[in-house]
């Protein structure tokens, strides 16, 4: 889990994004800077220390609607609506370009809002943003549809068009801010939808950045707007408005629960990727060292704060004592810390509350007789930290093996035949099922229980995201997908054409 790479000169970057968070910060609606109708503002805070870094505008249904006009008049102007595809696409590129300018500054930034290691922010979350920009505006010119043969009496020309849905709210997470933000702009764009942009609460600052970058480029107006506020409002207003004609989410399963109900009014279409509690593998003829290192990534990255995180780890019991061991050495040796110490390996989670309901899993865990091996230390100082932490001696009916905790606890368990359809169904054992991670040099073994685990994503031996490779969950993990053809095409409508000739 040590560092290979090294953080950018974090000073000058974080001088410019303190100085970005100063402020003022407003609505972007119809390509225009607005003040909140209802003149409310929020404060956000780093959670490395808990100070208050910037006040941000709270969006009302005023301001949603607004927004929502704004979307639908850019979806019917000759600007957008009748733009070419190859000049989306060069939108979009000029846009990455734009944040690979900022990049410094963008992940300080995400730094001072969300508290990951700026190193992760620099070296991973931007360019996975300028990646998913990239790689969706070459879509652009290739949302094409296909000449169909007829069977019925007559002669015909028949086709299907791919036409873009139309107005979207897109709500993303706090937990990979820019990210998870051109992940979903990026397809909707270049599909040739008007955007609506909702970040989290807790982490507005590299949105808001974006919606400048996104000004200066020059989309036509009501093309993208922002609007930063809470949920449960601005949110709620977005998903129940009948101007909107698609939801995207990534979030909670409860939150996307209220989402469904929302849409029904006019029978939106949603995306929705939800919770997870992916598996992670071990077969007896894995590469150890190397699956207590992938192990240990894929709970303690991001603080655990990843739909995907392996929180539930299955080990052959032959392999199980090493990787166990091997695991909570790493977990700690770890530096958790501020994410502008260049020695920090993980950052905080997000909230005091978060840090409260992630202790309450573990604590919980113990009393109903887990056994912690890594995590015991106490983090003082300001700050939202938890220790990265490993569980055994978890129960198939504890709350911390069963539900997400969405921080950096690992339960491990032992399997003790090679009985594939058996391990399979524990792993499968979950109301989720986003991911699974196996670590196997068998290659039978990998595709018999790729097939048999419940889960969006299987990962063999590493791996990780990419734009081209769809996303999503089984179960209560989600609706649709995300990235890939699959991920613009969510952004379209089909429609048929049968002409007489």
């Amino acid at each position: 889990m040590n560092a290979t790479t090294t953080a950018p000169d974090a000073v000058p970057a974080l001088e410019d994004a303190r100085r970005f968070a100063a402020g003022p910060h407003r609505l972007f609606i119809g390509g225009a800077w607005a003040d909140p109708r209802e003149g409310e503002t929020f404060a956000t805070q780093d959670p490395a220390t808990g100070e208050n870094l910037a006040d941000i505008a709270s969006a009302s249904a005023a301001d949603a609607d607004l927004a929502v006009k704004a979307a639908r008049k850019a979806m019917e102007s000759a600007e957008w609506a009748d733009m070419k595809p190859n000049a989306r696409a060069l939108l979009l590129y000029r846009l990455a370009d734009a944040l690979e300018r900022n990049a410094d500054e963008l992940a300080a930034l995400e730094t001072l809002d969300n508290g990951m290691p700026v190193r992760d922010a620099r070296y991973f979350h931007i360019p996975y943003a300028i990646d998913q920009l990239r790689y969706f505006a070459g879509w652009a010119t290739k949302l094409n549809g296909e000449s169909i043969a007829l069977s019925g009496p007559g002669t015909w020309h028949a086709y299907t068009l791919k036409e873009p849905v139309g107005v979207v709210a897109q709500i993303v997470p706090w937990n990979a801010p820019i990210a998870m933000a051109c992940a979903k702009i990026a397809p909707a764009l270049a599909a040739g939808c008007a955007v609506i942009l909702k970040p989290a609460e807790e982490t507005p600052l590299t949105a808001l950045k974006l919606a400048h970058l996104i000004e200066e480029v020059g989309f036509p107006a009501g093309a993208f707007n922002l609007l930063t506020g809470f949920g449960e409002t601005a949110g709620a207003a977005l998903t129940e408005h009948p101007g909107v004609d698609k939801v995207t989410f990534t979030g909670s399963t409860e939150v996307g629960r209220l989402i469904i109900k929302a849409a029904a009014g006019n029978f939106k279409r949603v995306t929705l990727e939800l919770g997870g509690k992916t598996p992670v593998i071990v077969l007896p003829d894995a590469d150890v060292p190397q699956a207590i290192e992938g192990a240990a990534r894929s709970i303690f990255g991001n603080a655990g704060q990843v739909c995907n995180a392996g929180s539930r780890l299955f080990v052959h019991k032959r392999h199980f004592d090493e990787v166990v061991e091997g695991v909570s050495r790493i977990a700690d040796a770890m530096k958790v810390g501020a994410g502008f110490d260049p020695e920090t390996q993980m950052g905080p989670v997000i909230s005091d509350t978060q840090r409260n309901r992630i202790l309450g899993y573990v604590s919980g865990g113990v009393d109903a007789g887990a056994t912690i091996r890594a995590g015991a230390r106490d983090i003082s100082g300001p700050g939202s930290f938890v220790a990265p932490t490993v569980l055994t001696d978890t129960q198939a009916e504890m709350a911390v093996r069963r539900e997400e905790i969405f921080g950096p606890v690992l339960c491990a368990m032992s399997f003790g035949d090679d009985d594939l359809e058996a391990l399979a169904a524990q792993a499968n054992a979950s109301d989720y099922g986003l991911g699974a991670v196996l670590w196997t040099n068998n290659l039978s073994a990998a595709h018999r229980l790729a097939r048999k685990l419940k889960a969006g994503t299987v990962r063999v031996n590493g791996g990780g995201l990419d734009p081209a490779l769809p996303f999503g969950g089984f179960k209560q993990s989600g609706w649709g997908r995300e990235n890939g053809r699959e991920g613009i095409e969510a952004y379209t409508e089909t429609k048929s054409v049968a002409m007489a000739i």
